[in-house]
């Protein structure tokens, strides 16, 4: 070595040489291994002892449990054609902070969103700014061709949920019988509300585990398939719904009315083949709705019923053998005092027969008939004939209607009942307790699902006392009755016109009427019941016979005729004949 350089032999460094104490290195090798063993204590702390915790953290940040939505059912009318179905209708979603709105294509993909889906950039935007970074409803049950076209953009942070959407292939014809669902796929009216559950099912699951980017990476736990809803058959024909919707709604405007209700009964099963209501509304179009279009009038108003109540009047005298269908009734002068009130009719009638009192519709005599029984007498017949109770139907929004206890009638709030006023009911109600009539004295219960077996009735009238009834209906929509214009071409008829004043605050108001028309067909052996009302006519045709009673006629003509119902009147032919020209 150079004398410049000084070397160290590291052997024989001083430090190196010492002796290390053994306390040191078994203090360093034992602090290595409790280190480890610290290691191993916590793994199995978190994988076998503790580790559910861990598991449930893991899971909240990345498992997801994916709800797969059960189709609802179909709702069906009685031949199987449908009212209701569901489709598939994907629904928008986004996870805001996934989209990379810096960038100009993406930007320029956005543009494309908002433009297919229909909505203005700034309702779009203004979603994508939403607190929520997470999550986000673009837009609820979209067609699934505009879904596809958006799934083709592969956009970031914009994803897509299979769901369902309502279709009502009947529109505004049965809008009142089906109702409508939300956009959760619940019922609001109607049918889709009455029996949601059953149309509802039961939706499924399916547990996955998800990246941060919101996509299903892996499968866990067994999958729980959905329950499919059930379909509802209907006792409603869509085709006499429809028929007798589009002649309510051309009477209704025709009368200049504010509105009108059609219900049609199948007399010898309880099922009700239509009701139909004007205004109405698109089901799946249910933007600016009012609830004039939204109530199903036939079930949910109630009205006092006017001249459409003198039969059952009469029916409840013959069945207490006050009176038989040849008994004189005096009329005369065409006025009644009673309490201070004068009651009259129309014209001065005179002696009239009790069948004459039906087919002329004298108050008057109608009144007279009542005094001959007790309020008692008549408040139990108005209860079996479900008046003052709530409709026994499968069908939401049904009222009650009132009927006070008899206890509590003066004399001439029996004598007015006599003739439908002092008491108020639905439409509905109405044309159900004419099914005493038609069945042989028997109220039938009614049904708003297809019914295959035969009703049970509760006896309210004998057979010959429902038959002589049938008869005076027969006359007065005859010739010299009130409602002649309920006449129809090969079947024989028979009803009630009704006219009442409309109650406004505690009196009546002089120029607003209803024009009811309820009657059956044909009258030997009736097969359907209808029902028509015209709420405030004012053209100046507001009676009854002239208004609702043409709806009444048409609608059981076209109506038996659908039902194969063969004619029991012999129809005259019409021959016209006019020159031809030489060249035919």
């Amino acid at each position: 070595m150079s004398r410049g350089n000084r070397s160290v032999r590291y052997t024989t460094s001083p430090l190196l040489a010492s002796k290390t104490p053994v306390w040191r290195s078994k203090f360093i090798v034992a602090g290595i291994a409790f280190g480890f063993v610290m290691l191993a204590g916590r793994a199995a702390y978190v994988q076998v002892f503790n580790n559910s915790f861990f598991q449930r953290q893991g899971e909240v940040r990345f498992a997801r449990t994916l709800e797969l939505p059960a189709n609802r059912g179909r709702i069906l009318d009685r031949n199987g054609l449908i009212l209701a179905s569901s489709v598939v209708a994907p629904s928008i979603w986004a996870i805001p902070e996934d989209i990379e709105r810096d960038d100009p294509e993406v930007r320029a993909k956005l543009k494309q969103v908002a433009k297919l889906l229909g909505m203005p950039q700034k309702d779009f935007d203004k979603k994508l700014e939403d607190e929520d970074k997470t999550f986000v409803w673009i837009k609820r049950q979209v067609d699934e061709p505009i879904a596809k076209q958006i799934a083709a953009l592969n956009l970031k942070g914009i994803y897509q949920r299979k769901e369902y959407k309502r279709q009502y292939p009947e529109g505004e014809a049965a809008a009142h019988v089906v109702g409508f669902t939300n956009v959760e796929d619940n019922g609001q009216e109607g049918i889709e509300l009455s029996f949601n559950k059953e149309l509802a099912g039961k939706a499924g699951s399916r547990r996955v585990i998800k990246d941060r980017l919101g996509r299903v990476v892996e499968g866990v736990g067994e999958q729980v398939p959905p329950v499919e809803g059930k379909d509802i058959q209907l006792s409603i024909d869509s085709k006499v719904q429809f028929f007798a919707y589009q002649k309510l709604r051309d009477a209704v405007t025709a009368r200049k009315a504010k509105a009108g209700s059609v219900v049609v009964l199948d007399s010898t099963t309880g099922e009700v083949l239509a009701l139909a209501n004007y205004p109405s509304y698109v089901p799946d179009k249910r933007q600016n709705l009012t609830g004039e279009q939204l109530r199903n009038r036939a079930l949910t108003d109630t009205f006092e019923p006017g001249s459409t109540m003198k039969p059952i009047t009469v029916a409840m005298a013959l069945e207490a053998g006050r009176v038989k269908p040849s008994t004189i009734i005096e009329t005369s002068p065409g006025r009644y005092q009673l309490g201070g009130f004068t009651i009259s009719d129309t014209h001065n009638y005179g002696s009239l027969t009790v069948e004459g009192v039906i087919q002329k519709s004298s108050n008057v005599g109608a009144l007279k008939i009542a005094q001959k029984m007790t309020p008692h007498e008549m408040w139990d017949t108005y209860t079996a004939l479900g008046y003052g109770q709530k409709p026994q139907i499968q069908f939401p929004g049904a009222v009650t209607g009132r009927l006070r206890p008899w206890k509590t009638w003066k004399p001439v709030e029996q004598a007015t009942m006599a003739y439908g006023y002092g008491l108020s009911a639905s439409l509905f109600q109405m044309a159900h307790s004419y099914t005493s009539f038609a069945h042989d004295g028997s109220l039938i219960p009614v049904t708003i699902l297809k019914n295959t077996e035969s009703p049970v009735g509760v006896r309210v009238f004998s057979p010959s006392n429902a038959l002589a009834v049938r008869k005076m209906l027969q006359m007065a929509a005859g010739p010299g009755g009130t409602g002649t214009r309920a006449q129809t071409i090969g079947y024989s008829v028979g009803g009630k016109s009704g006219t009442a004043h409309k109650q406004v605050g505690k009196g009546y108001a002089s120029n607003k009427y209803r024009a009811w028309f309820t009657g059956m067909a044909p009258i030997e052996k009736p097969r359907i019941i209808v029902a028509v009302m015209i709420d405030e006519p004012s053209d100046g045709q507001y009676y009854g016979g002239l208004a609702a009673a043409p709806v009444f006629s048409e609608v059981v003509q076209q109506t038996l005729r659908m039902m194969n119902v063969p004619p029991d009147l012999a129809v005259k032919p019409l021959v016209m004949t006019q020159d031809v020209p030489e060249s035919f």
